[in-house]
């Protein structure tokens, strides 16, 4: 009896599964030992899960009477894993390009917030937008993200600091996940901000009153599927001892913890998230030592942002020295109105550049532990059997050049496939 498969990618000059023994993360030293296969071919099921990936010449013989839906022909090309962005804000409304220009002219991120600009504005501005406008906007740059490589993206809401907008901005997170094929990891952030007209108190106590009660109820109907919660921890938003306690009734909602912390002032978020088991935390510009060897010790993901940092002239975020601490350092586009990026390989080139990564161990930070920080690397962030057949196929001989040209990801990138359907063909030929 003949055996179909839905995709076929043979011959590739390289595959780089990142890892092959059922890693959940990697750290530093494993990072040394990215799994790579010179000339190898990889099989995507009908269920859309990997059923083999090896040497050419192997999966050749092994599916000799086999028949595929699709096959590729990868000859001097490379095969990855689908990019996995693990922090990004795509739902809003509302421009802020003359932000830009202030920045540029030496405004801060607070003299912008002061100014009335910063989230306060896109809070007003996506208040006012309806579902299908917040859809469309997001589909359209959900759909850039994947042509830049990113299969896997994580969502948050934040710009509605009430009921209402955030349960509108989760539904439509929700909608785009139902009908696109990008994967989503959905994360409530309701305190992204306070509120005007309201204190650190008032707002802590509307979202553990108001806000996580009704997410419950709809979390548990089965009308709303949410991930993560989210805090920006940080002086003059919500302090430590209000990002605890909700963090803490996220996380009894079953949640997973993964917030803003350290990012403009010290304030030991990095140690609050170790101690409540938190899977990722962002930013950490301004991280401790002490809040470093703490996330080591709880696995706590670091989700750096180099985009942010370069947009706002911020100090970099520490990544050599998390690294030899033996963290776990994922990347994240940090794609929002104050910094529109949506390319997983220009975070990737600016995360070696800037924050002296090495290229395997960005490329690490953007698939399996990029995975991890979102929950995820049980089923993504490799190319791993019965893992979801999410890659990218490469018009290049060697997996670095994503990361070294710099903006070349749209010439380079010639397949984006998610769960074994190419979801982006970008066809190089002409006819002349």
């Amino acid at each position: 009896m003949s055996r179909n498969y839905r995709l076929l990618v043979k011959n590739a000059k390289q595959v780089v599964l990142i890892c092959n023994n059922g890693e959940k993360f990697m750290t530093k030293h494993e990072i040394l030992n990215l799994c790579v296969i010179e000339n190898g071919s990889i099989v995507i099921g009908s269920d859309g899960l990997i059923t083999a990936v090896g040497p050419a010449e192997t999966i050749r013989d092994q599916f000799a009477g086999a028949t595929f839906d699709q096959v590729i022909d990868a000859t001097g090309m490379c095969v990855l894993p689908g990019l996995v962005d693990a922090h990004t804000h795509p739902v809003w409304a509302g421009d802020r390009v003359h932000e830009f220009a202030m920045k540029l002219a030496g405004a801060s991120y607070m003299d912008v917030h002061r100014a009335g600009g910063g989230i306060h504005f896109t809070v007003e501005h996506t208040r006012a937008a309806g579902p299908p406008e917040l859809l469309s906007s997001l589909s359209s740059r959900l759909l850039r993200m994947q042509r830049a490589g990113t299969t896997l993206v994580e969502c948050k809401s934040g710009y509605g600091l009430d009921l209402h907008t955030e349960l509108k901005m989760l539904q439509v997170i929700e909608e785009a996940r139902n009908t696109l094929p990008i994967n989503i990891s959905s994360t409530y952030c309701g305190a992204h901000a306070v509120p005007k007209g309201k204190t650190v108190e008032e707002a802590t106590e509307d979202i553990l009153q108001v806000q996580l009660p009704r997410l419950k109820e709809q979390m548990s109907a089965g009308t709303l599927r949410v991930d993560n919660i989210d805090v920006f921890c940080e002086e003059g938003v919500f302090d430590l001892s209000s990002t605890r306690r909700i963090l803490q009734a996220g996380k009894d909602l079953g949640l997973n913890i993964n917030f803003h912390g350290d990012e403009l002032h010290p304030m030991n978020s990095a140690q609050l998230g170790a101690e409540l088991g938190a899977s990722a935390i962002s930013h950490l510009e301004e991280v401790t030592d002490q809040g470093i060897a703490a996330m080591a010790t709880a696995r706590t993901a670091a989700v750096l942002l180099p985009t942010t940092a370069y947009i706002l002239r911020l100090p970099q975020p520490r990544a050599r020295d998390m690294l030899e601490a033996g963290v776990i350092v994922a990347l994240g586009s940090d794609f929002n109105p104050n910094a529109y990026c949506c390319s997983m390989p220009i975070v990737m080139h600016l995360a070696c550049v800037n924050m002296r990564m090495s290229m395997p161990e960005a490329l690490a930070a953007a698939t399996i532990n990029a995975a991890y920080a979102l929950g995820c690397s049980h089923t993504h962030g490799s190319l791993e059997v019965n893992k979801h057949g999410d890659l990218l196929v490469l018009n290049t001989t060697r997996w670095e050049h994503l990361i070294y040209q710099l903006g070349g990801h749209q010439e380079l990138i010639r397949y984006v496939i998610i769960k074994g359907n190419i979801v982006v063909d970008n066809d190089k030929t002409l006819d002349l």
